[in-house]
């Protein structure tokens, strides 16, 4: 086994107890430290990256159990997780299902990429699952920057029938997003959307997704200032 795999087995929590279980006292301060140290919570500890978009949505980078109290005082109702599947068991995902579950707070979740995107009718999904989300809520990716600013996006786009131009201020350097990485290409589908609606003519972004969306395309055509460098 090489020394980068087994780095992702301890990041990933695929070593024994660590990080795999949060039942006892002992596997839960496991889980904590392998929360902090190798999902890097600490940084988080110093800025939460916490942003209300729109009256009772919130967008935060992933919340610790003591925060998610915080959110409970707040009032949050329910927690929408864009970083996958919550019975993985690795440690932020079983401290949050676990947290969520003893304040009362829904915890829904799905998994978008930072650096990809997504098939069509996961979008078509997130959009139907942004109409039904109960308020207040907060969604959250890692770091609060990539994926969340573009659900973010979508939700003004969406529901409060932002313009592009305001939709696209939440993939911005002040939420910690850069254009100029493999993250730009969010902003390049939002750029697309764009485009296409000055060559067709105004259209909701359900309308686009159903209808104009192409992924391989929009892939293809991303050109990053990375590569240049």
């Amino acid at each position: 086994m090489t020394l980068k795999q087994r780095f992702k087995d301890i990041e990933y929590a695929r070593v024994g107890n660590f990080g795999n279980d949060v039942s006892t006292p002992r596997t839960r301060r496991l889980a904590m430290w392998h929360f902090y140290l190798f999902d890097h919570a600490f940084l988080r500890d110093l800025w939460q990256n916490l942003w209300e978009i729109a009256p009772g949505v919130w967008r935060s980078n992933q919340p610790s159990p003591k925060r998610l109290k915080k959110y409970k005082r707040m009032g949050i109702e329910t927690v929408l997780s864009l970083r996958g599947d919550p019975n993985k068991r690795i440690s932020f995902m079983l401290l949050e299902k676990q947290a969520c579950e003893e304040l009362g707070i829904e915890l829904i979740t799905t998994s978008l990429s930072a650096r990809s995107l997504a098939q069509k009718e996961t979008y078509l999904d997130l959009l139907d699952l942004l109409e039904t989300l109960k308020k207040p809520f907060l969604f959250h990716c890692k770091s609060g920057a990539d994926r969340a600013g573009l659900v973010s996006a979508l939700y003004l786009l969406h529901i409060e029938g932002a313009s592009i131009d305001e939709a696209r201020k939440q993939l911005n350097w002040r939420y910690m997003h850069l254009k100029s990485t493999k993250t730009g290409v969010l902003d390049h589908m939002l750029d697309c959307y764009e485009a296409d609606t000055k060559r067709l003519g105004d259209m909701p972004i359900r309308t686009w997704f159903e209808s104009h969306y192409d992924r391989a395309a929009i892939t293809s055509t991303f050109n990053p200032l990375w590569k240049h460098s």
